[in-house]
């Protein structure tokens, strides 16, 4: 399993205008039909000037990811770099999950 993952640094002064449009965004991702499940998390880190989010979008395959980058990525970008191209500022890193684990109380 891929996790594509975007790590996005926000200014305080878009803050809310920015989560607004990350939850439009995000299920439009999903629409593109390359990804499970996404998740939106917040840093915990102590910032006076950014808040800091993590998107997590599983992928369906290394060739749903190829896809995505291929057939859906630049156009789905280009709406948040025209928002907030000044304001905020991301980095993806994609990640291979080796295993999984979790705990079943009775």
């Amino acid at each position: 399993m891929i996790i594509y993952n975007v790590t996005v640094n926000v200014d305080k002064t878009i803050n809310t205008e920015w989560l607004d449009w990350i939850k439009e965004h995000i299920p439009e991702v999903l629409a593109t039909g390359k990804f499970k499940e996404a998740k939106l998390t917040k840093v915990l880190v102590a910032d006076d000037e950014t808040d800091t989010y993590s998107i997590q979008y599983r992928a369906h395959s290394r060739e749903a990811l190829d896809a995505y980058y291929v057939e859906d990525a630049e156009r789905l970008r280009g709406d948040g770099l025209k928002r907030f191209a000044d304001k905020s500022l991301a980095f993806r890193t994609e990640l291979e999950v080796i295993d999984e684990y979790s705990v079943n109380f009775k």
